[in-house]
């Protein structure tokens, strides 16, 4: 990291990142030319879980291309300044890198699902078998993730 007075190195501030954000973003490359979407997700364990439909482009590129990064930020806010050049961003974002899988296994499907449910809400849930089927769960196994937070 270019500036390191910028640099969130404390692993529980990092996590903290990750549990306050609401969307993140998964950035693909589709034969070098790079696919970001905005998702939702669960976190645990230095995994991150990403429900999506069986079929489609995310799908297409993992398949050809298991290496990801996932992007995460959370309490942001504009920051006004007397001039252009004095306006700024409060933010804390984190950037994670791992490989992405399919989960096909239906426990542990319902256990990612689990994971994203509780990432939004509290509670049980059930996940009827129909819709099993027709929902992908991939999980991004991080490798390398660093913080960065600046206003704070």
């Amino acid at each position: 990291m270019r500036k390191k007075d910028k640099e969130i190195t404390d692993t529980k501030l990092i996590e903290a990142v990750i549990q306050r954000c609401q969307v993140c973003r998964i950035g693909l490359s589709d034969n070098g030319i790079p696919y970001v979407v905005p998702v939702c997700f669960g976190y645990r364990d230095r995994t991150v879980f990403i429900h999506c439909a069986t079929e489609g482009r995310k799908i297409d590129i993992i398949n050809r291309n298991d290496r990801v990064c996932v992007e995460f930020d959370s309490d942001y806010e504009l920051v006004k300044g007397d001039h252009a050049c004095a306006w700024g961003m409060r933010y804390r974002s984190v950037i994670a890198w791992g490989r992405a899988s399919l989960i096909e296994d239906l426990r542990e499907k319902r256990e990612a699902l689990d994971t994203i449910m509780a990432h939004y809400a509290a509670g049980s849930f059930e996940y009827p078998e129909r819709k099993l089927a027709i929902t992908a769960i991939i999980a991004v196994k991080i490798e390398e993730m660093t913080g960065k937070q600046s206003g704070y």
